[in-house]
């Protein structure tokens, strides 16, 4: 049996990592996947802890290991640097592991470029820009500045779901995840 990588992406606000925190509780999703943990140069929100979200880093840090071309893919989202350790990528595939990549579109094709049909891919779509909004107010967390950022950015991201082997609308949360179980684990048996 051959072990995959899975990139996941979705804008922010349509349901990805809750989403994710629910497979990876599942039968499936704990005795098969590990999610990577990528690292970032933006602030941990009160609720996340260095090493388990993210691995929080400071801008030297990130271009260090950059420089040193550390990452398998990396981009500037909302002011912020996020990238995924090739070190961390090389140790989870020799172990055989499944792993999961939060990761935005420009991620998925670098991650795509190099991994090939090594790679899967799933893009979870919020069930309108309406509700998105919706659920990024009630969230609580960001400026209307930065809602209004998030909102333009999820135009370009969504415009990318057509590059996803999988395309997901998360209206149903229940129904999401079933739906997700079951690509998952279609994908680990082929």
């Amino acid at each position: 049996m051959s072990n995959y990588i899975f990139i996941v992406s979705a804008p922010s606000g349509a349901g990805k990592s809750s989403l994710l925190k629910a497979f990876l509780a599942t039968k499936v999703g704990k005795e098969n996947f590990t999610i990577a943990t990528s690292h970032t140069t933006r602030e941990p929100r009160t609720d996340e802890v260095n090493g388990r979200e993210y691995h929080f880093v400071t801008i030297a840090e990130f271009e260090q290991m950059l420089n040193q071309d550390g990452f398998i893919e990396y981009a500037k989202v909302f002011k912020n640097y996020y990238g995924t350790s090739k070190a961390e990528i090389d140790s989870l595939l020799a172990a055989n592991k499944n792993i999961i990549l939060e990761i935005d579109w420009q991620g998925a094709q670098q991650t795509r470029a190099i991994y090939g049909d090594r790679a899967k891919s799933i893009f979870i779509l919020p069930p309108s820009l309406d509700e998105l909004r919706k659920r990024l107010e009630k969230r609580n967390t960001d400026s209307k500045e930065t809602i209004d950022y998030r909102m333009e950015q999820a135009e370009t991201e969504i415009s990318h779901a057509t590059e996803y082997d999988c395309q997901l609308v998360n209206d149903d949360f229940s129904q999401s995840l079933e739906q997700l179980c079951q690509y998952f684990a279609k994908n680990i048996q082929s």
